[in-house]
């Protein structure tokens, strides 16, 4: 999937929304120190500067270094490149170090991780007591009733494309094996709605769906999911290209401790 990522780099970097302030807020109140924080899956930055308004310092790192080369500078946030082929002990270190960190987040990112892996991580460096770790992601946007019957269409063509993990977006994370404590911010198999509210141009829906995985896949089997003639359809449905509109992407968390 990393090779996913490089190829849409800067369309992805526009695309993704802005998460709510009041969501960093409800997580940073939740860790008894606020000293070390690590952003996984960073991309352009754009949770980690915020993740940053709260903490001392913030790692920020992503196997992509065309992601990391758009990310937003933050004078509390350090970005580092971690290939596939970074080793644990490395990682570790890196970081920080073990029971270091007071806050992992990872956010639209999750589910293309080698999650046993992954999990180990996150028990070693995660602060005990008093870290928190938190996922969440978004799999759908609200619009209008004609627009979002025009999407669905579009999104059902997309299907065959999809990575295998993409279930898990697709289900709001229900089925995500995610076996930290709760800490009442969603938990296994119960994943907490997350409403993020945006103003959106058709252009801005348009960069979305080309950053899109599923998309990137079928342009490189010579598929074009985003003919001139879907495109038309989907720009008369939205009401027009230079329309804005107020639209809610469809969002879903879990947030947890280490148990103890």
């Amino acid at each position: 999937m990393a090779g996913l990522f490089d190829k849409q780099a800067d369309m992805y970097a526009d695309a993704r929304p802005t998460y709510p302030i009041e969501w960093y807020s409800k997580l940073a109140s939740l860790t008894t120190h606020h000293s070390l924080a690590w952003d996984v899956g960073t991309g352009n930055g754009q949770a980690a500067i915020n993740v940053a308004e709260h903490y001392e310092q913030v790692i920020g790192t992503d196997v992509s270094q065309a992601q990391l080369e758009r990310a937003m500078p933050h004078t509390r946030v350090r970005y580092i490149h971690t290939p596939l082929t970074t080793n644990e002990y490395d990682l570790v270190s890196l970081v920080g170090g073990e029971n270091s960190v007071d806050l992992i987040t990872v956010a639209q990112a999750v589910h293309w991780f080698d999650l046993p892996s992954f999990y180990s991580l996150v028990s070693r460096l995660l602060r005990k007591p008093g870290g928190v770790f938190a996922v969440w992601c978004y799999n759908n946007i609200i619009v209008s009733p004609t627009f979002d019957a025009a999407f669905e269409k579009f999104h059902d063509t997309t299907l065959p494309f999809w990575d295998g993990n993409i279930k898990h977006i697709f289900d709001g994370y229900k089925t995500l094996p995610f076996p930290f404590e709760s800490v009442g911010l969603g938990s296994e198999g119960n994943p907490l709605a997350l409403d993020i509210p945006t103003r959106l141009s058709f252009n801005g829906v348009l960069k979305m769906l080309k950053s899109w995985s599923a998309v990137i896949t079928a342009k490189d089997q010579d598929v074009d999911l985003l003919s001139e003639e879907v495109v038309m359809e989907l720009e008369t449905a939205w009401g027009g290209h230079n329309l804005v509109r107020d639209v809610t992407y469809k969002g879903f968390t879990l947030a947890g401790k280490v148990k103890l």
